[in-house]
């Protein structure tokens, strides 16, 4: 193994399980709007040779998985007042659990863990059961650094998410949104959870629209550095890349799926149409060829399909274009203005921002145009909504305190909770794709 690598979690080893535990369990219908909360108990872990510094190392961490778990809405976590045995000090494998313990106070599912901390070193061995069927459904073994507690307990997150879902979860998605805690709009990044918030530009000026790649490597956004709104493109990592600065505005950048291009926004004819462009900048073709302002691409997940924003009704309104034939339907009809469409990384649905009653909300229409649903109402303006890469939840900016705030709610709107808070506001959110390594 490369030396770069020491400050990773250096093995993922699976525990002795028997062959009928690696198929996936159908715990979880993340699809169904009536998604019953799983109730799961998190003891804390144990100290396996009783140092302190296991100790403090397994508090830390268990609290961290129980709290990583609460934030995907599919779990009702069990307070730990409520239980009738600790696997701290009994032990932490079937054998050592009395399984009528957990059923008896409400919980199907149960994780433990035992940690072994050794200087600077640490090795976490996580098992999650079934307590009804009185059976371990997964376990594994981690070895790394104390520093990398919070990437080993989303790594078993994730591992818990697909036995329990089918789904690889979002541990290692991020996202990016402007805030103007400088003074400017400037584009940060942080965690799926808000932890780890980085400044990604210090252009000293406006900074609107961040796009990631597909592969998470590329970021595409629109910025007044230069005094006019011209598009960037750059890499992430090597801070290297390419400005697109034709006459006009160049706005609203989304990436094709699967590939090196992106959609714009750009006006140098005078008319602001959408084309396709190069990962590198050049105009491969024009997109919209109706006369009206059309912004804010989005794709679907395969790629041949884009939604945008058209005036050419009269007002803002949605469109879906088919990429082969060029040819575009008007998806929304309620509304008199509807903006920042984002495409369902499932491909079934699309949601947007809606002005209704003088404020703006979250809506979402199946790409049919059938079941409209609003997502947010009286609380404040609702923008800017972008889809978790599993399509499990949404995040958007809201004015609800005052001050514009990036949130998280469910795909259909419930437990909606502040993602985190930073000096100014916060508006315009992007979820990335799956994994995210920057």
């Amino acid at each position: 193994m490369k030396k770069k690598s020491i400050n990773l979690i250096l093995f993922i080893i699976l525990l002795a399980l028997p062959e009928s535990v690696y198929a996936t369990y159908d715990y979880i219908d993340i699809t169904s709007p009536y998604l019953r909360k799983l109730p799961i108990a998190v003891p804390v872990f144990r100290d396996m040779t009783g140092s302190s510094d296991e100790q403090i190392f397994s508090d830390a961490a268990s609290n961290l998985l129980s709290e990583t778990l609460d934030f995907t809405g599919y779990f009702k976590i069990i307070s730990r007042e409520a239980y009738l045995e600790y696997p701290r000090e009994k032990g932490i494998t079937e054998l050592k659990l009395n399984f009528r313990n957990w059923t008896g106070i409400g919980s199907e599912l149960l994780i433990t863990g035992g940690v072994w901390v050794t200087g600077d070193k640490v090795k976490i061995e996580l098992r999650l059961f079934d307590t009804f069927k009185e059976r371990m459904i997964l376990g594994k073994l981690y070895k790394g650094s104390v520093s990398d507690q919070r990437r080993i307990i989303r790594k078993f997150c994730g591992e818990v998410i697909y036995k329990l879902t089918g789904s690889q979860g979002i541990f290692s998605s991020k996202i990016a949104f402007v805030s103007t805690g400088t003074g400017n709009k400037e584009i940060y990044t942080c965690d799926f959870d808000g932890f780890n918030p980085r400044r990604l530009t210090n252009n000293k000026a406006i900074t609107l629209s961040p796009a990631w790649s597909s592969d998470g490597k590329w970021m595409a956004y629109t910025s007044y550095a230069r005094g006019k709104p011209h598009l960037y493109i750059k890499n992430i990592k090597e801070k290297r890349g390419t400005v697109v600065a034709k006459p006009g505005v160049n706005i609203t950048p989304a990436w094709v799926p699967g590939q090196f291009s992106l959609a714009a926004t750009l006006s140098f004819t005078g008319d602001p149409e959408i084309y396709m462009l190069t990962g590198t900048g050049k105009i491969i073709k024009r997109l919209t060829h109706m006369w009206g302002i059309d912004v804010s691409p989005t794709f679907s997940p395969d790629g041949k399909q884009m939604a945008f924003v058209s005036k050419r009704s009269g007002t803002p309104q949605i469109y879906i274009q088919n990429l082969d034939t060029g040819i575009a339907r008007r998806l929304t009809f309620e509304g008199q203005y509807n903006t920042t469409p984002s495409w369902s990384p499932r491909g079934d649905k699309i949601a947007y921002s809606s002005l209704n009653n003088g404020q703006f909300d979250v809506y979402v229409i199946d790409v049919s145009g059938q079941n409209l649903r609003g997502l947010t109402e009286n609380a404040g303006d609702n923008e800017s909504p972008t889809w978790s890469p599993d399509g499990s939840l949404i995040a958007f900016s809201t004015s609800r305190e005052g001050k514009s705030r990036i949130y998280v709610m469910t795909a259909y709107g419930t437990e909606q909770r502040r993602l985190l808070k930073l000096p100014g506001e916060q508006t315009n959110p992007k979820w990335s794709p799956k994994n995210v390594d920057n």
